[in-house]
């Protein structure tokens, strides 16, 4: 009598599992996994800060006064001031939360313009081709050349005439940074789209009579698209400093629309020479601290998509030996 074995088949992974962040996470080891955990974590403290600021800050953003009277200028850290307050009477904790509600919003607009308008400009040069690709190329290389934070500013000019509200503000950051990041995922979509429409599977599609345009959205697009989570954690980094360079230099919102951590720097300067620091340290480090895990982030998935920089240590059960 004889027995069949069936052959093993490999086990498919989750959904879950196979998420960005989380198949990053399950392929880092060592020190690339705690640098991915430490820009996770600051990550997510910008993102939980910003959605629950109104719940978490004592005052408003342009708060002076309360039932007790009118703010002190100036206060030092402590008391009902937990870091002080500033020249104009404003509570600088409640302010650098309320900033990082402003920062998210700038980057959630700028960026996913930018994916949209750079996607969709990536697969059509790369599909068609010809002339079409030619002159979006020399576009994309025309545009890429233009320093982001001046062309913010000129945009904040026209758009606002130099001081601006909420959206307005946004809008002035969100669509210089859109402006310059198109270029960026144009190259990258461009680049995979010319790869994928020489597949066989886009060769079968064209057999089976599907237009350019499904071929293009059904079967290149989730093809081309994988890298896309890597260039929007390193262009927000970007955006959150463009629109801190716009307040800095006073073309930014207005302090009583919304609250800004570059304007907040900008006011803290003359503070500095008289030795008042805790207006100008918070809002500091609450830029260093998320452009450095939005920046953690993006490096390290950037590392783990690379089979050249990733490093995968596995133990071997019953001996001491590491293997690469």
């Amino acid at each position: 009598m004889s027995t069949t074995i069936a052959p093993l088949r490999p086990r498919k992974r989750s959904l879950f599992s196979r998420l960005p962040i989380v198949s990053h996470l399950r392929m880092s080891a060592g020190l690339q996994r705690g640098m991915l955990v430490a820009g996770l974590v600051l990550t997510a403290a910008f993102l939980i800060t910003a959605l629950l600021a109104p719940l978490i800050a004592p005052f408003g953003f342009a708060q002076i006064s309360d039932a007790q009277g009118n703010f002190p200028t100036q206060a030092p850290p402590g008391g009902r001031f937990l870091w002080g307050t500033t020249v104009g009477g404003f509570d600088v904790f409640s302010r650098t939360l309320w900033g990082a509600q402003t920062a998210a919003l700038v980057i959630v607009v700028a960026v996913v313009f930018s994916i949209f308008a750079g996607v969709f400009l990536g697969l059509v040069s790369g599909y068609i081709g010809g002339w079409l690709d030619r002159v979006l190329v020399v576009l994309a290389d025309a545009i890429y050349a233009f320093p982001s934070l001046l062309l913010a500013i000129v945009m904040s000019i026209v758009i606002s005439q130099g001081q601006s509200g909420l959206w307005s503000g946004v809008l002035a950051a969100a669509i210089s940074i859109t402006v310059v990041f198109i270029p960026q995922y144009f190259r990258v979509i461009r680049a995979e789209t010319v790869r994928l429409k020489a597949e066989p599977f886009v060769e079968s599609a064209k057999v089976v009579g599907a237009s350019s345009w499904r071929i293009m959205f059904k079967h290149v697009f989730r093809n081309a698209t994988r890298t896309l989570p890597l260039i929007f954690t390193l262009n927000a980094s970007e955006a959150l400093l463009t629109l801190a360079g716009l307040g800095f230099l006073g073309f930014g919102i207005e302090p009583t629309k919304a609250a800004e951590w570059g304007y907040d720097l900008n006011r803290a300067l003359s503070d500095a020479t008289s030795g008042i620091w805790w207006t100008g340290v918070f809002p500091g480090l609450a830029i260093v601290l998320t452009v450095l895990g939005l920046t953690l982030v993006g490096e390290s998935m950037n590392d783990l998509a690379d089979p050249r920089l990733r490093m995968r240590r596995k133990k071997k059960r019953g001996s001491g030996k590491v293997q690469a």
